[in-house]
């Protein structure tokens, strides 16, 4: 059942939140042994279900009421364990929510749990995890994505309707294309970073999962507004969220060209062709549009990413919170806690940005990522005066097996190519699922104008209802 469907039946007394909650862990008993998309339940899930019945009850109207939601596992939860599935945090219980959790709260969503990652959300995969990693359920073999692996897998799963996660170079919609479901990064700025654990503070964004857009766009609206907490929350007032099949039909599309190139798989390439052959017949219109400089897009995300995830991360040092090792002195101790708390792939990438930040370096390397940056979003300021919307793949290939690309940390990175503009220009972008090759769902990527967020939801709701919901399919575990 859709969340749109669950809170109204739960809002008008039809359906119990108690009796919701039962059946969604019902099914993560079922499964989630194979998939390993949860690293914690929610002990007090019940008592939430039992506080929306309460509320409902007293007339308030709830837009999530008693819908069951998942948790990526870098926001902090007041009194449950928040470990950005790295061993350096493993037993750390936060104080407080963050700004997210609590608008979900607010909403009547009842947290089933917390969802894994790959550590402190560098990867494109859920293999970098500390707790092991998670398996797509549409081919256990297979890989979720990353870093919201967890969250997009209990979406695909059918676990909950709806799930958060967090984005970075791609971390929600990526995994969203691996896994059949739709995935939405708003606008920087756009949803409140506060008790989001960092890693990049001038990329990262919350984000959302869903397996419909009505659900993603209720999900999203939710989670929107300003927040004073965060110096980068924006105070505009953010859009209704009510998407508009019709409004979508007269908007002009832009095939990003430097996308096409080679790297994409032959069904990756198809999907494209059947979205646009679809949309062209509801009347949208497309044309070719050229981004020269997202050659450099890649490069320059792991330059700005790494460096801030050098300065971000080194506040864990064994003495504020999280483990600690044992030793005579302090020097010791915080680089004996490093040593074992942090996995590789991130302590290769603090390497590399503090190689990036270091003195004779820093103009060579992190500088020239900053100009680069600012051409990109100059790039794509000048493309929206020619369109409404952009259009990529949005990953080059359907998922890869576990274990595939864990040697070669490059290979992995290109997992991202088609993504990590977007976060270096601060752009709202959505993927949605458009096809399968060999049985595994692949995505096409949708890039708005900043603010423009209203943009993507009526696009993606044209192409659903012309497609009538082809690819809202959960996961076949069954």
């Amino acid at each position: 059942m859709d969340a749109v469907t669950i809170a109204r039946r739960v809002r008008t007394g039809e359906l119990d939140p108690g009796d919701v909650l039962n059946e969604t862990l019902a099914r993560i008993e079922r499964f989630d042994a194979q998939v390993h998309a949860f690293l914690t339940l929610n002990p007090e899930a019940e008592a939430e279900a039992e506080a929306v019945r309460r509320r409902v009850a007293a007339g308030e109207d709830l837009p999530l009421a008693g819908v069951p939601v998942a948790v990526k596992d870098n926001l902090t939860t007041r009194g449950l364990e928040t470990t950005c599935a790295s061993g350096v945090l493993e037993g750390f219980v936060p104080p407080y929510d963050a700004a997210a959790v609590e608008r979900l709260r607010a909403a009547g969503a009842v947290l089933v749990g917390k969802t894994n990652l790959d550590e402190f959300a560098m990867g494109s995969s859920t293999e970098h995890s500390h707790f092991g990693p998670t398996r797509n359920p549409w081919d256990l073999e297979r890989v979720p994505g990353g870093s919201s692996g967890g969250s997009a897998a209990a979406v695909a799963a059918g676990y909950v309707p709806v799930a958060v996660g967090s984005d970075t170079g791609g971390s929600v919609r990526q995994p969203a294309a691996f896994t059949g479901t739709l995935g939405f990064k708003p606008t920087y700025g756009r949803i409140s970073r506060y008790g989001l654990v960092a890693f990049a503070s001038s990329l990262d964004q919350v984000g959302t999962f869903a397996r419909s857009v009505a659900d993603l766009a209720r999900i999203s609206r939710v989670l929107m507004g300003h927040d004073p907490r965060d110096a980068t929350s924006l105070t505009a007032a953010p859009p209704r969220l009510e998407p508009d099949p019709e409004r979508g039909r007269g908007y002009t599309l832009g095939v990003v060209r430097e996308t096409l190139q080679e790297g994409n798989s032959p069904g990756v390439l198809d999907a494209l062709e059947r979205f646009r052959a679809v949309l062209e017949a509801e009347g949208v219109r497309f044309v070719e549009v050229g981004l020269p400089s997202l050659r450099h897009a890649l490069a320059a995300y792991y330059l700005v990413a790494t460096a801030e995830a050098s300065s971000n991360l080194a506040r864990y040092d064994g003495v504020h919170y999280g483990a600690r090792a044992e030793a005579g002195d302090v020097r010791a101790l915080m680089r004996r806690t490093r040593e074992r708390g942090f996995g590789a792939e991130v302590k290769r990438r603090i390497l590399m940005g503090t190689f990036a930040l270091s003195s004779g370096y820093y103009d060579a390397y992190y500088g020239r990522a900053l100009k680069a940056r600012r051409r990109i979003a100059a790039e794509f300021a000048q493309a929206f005066h020619e369109v409404d919307l952009l259009v990529t793949p949005t990953t080059p290939t359907p998922a890869f097996r576990l274990g595939a690309k864990l040697d070669d940390p490059l290979e992995m990175y290109l997992s991202d190519v088609d993504t990590v503009a977007v976060n270096l220009a601060g752009l709202p972008a959505l993927s949605l699922p458009a096809g399968f090759e060999e049985g595994l769902p692949l995505g096409v990527q949708l890039i708005a104008p900043a603010l423009a967020e209203d943009r993507l939801f009526d696009l993606a709701a044209l192409f659903e209802r012309a497609t009538d919901g082809a690819y809202r399919q959960t996961a076949p575990l069954d």
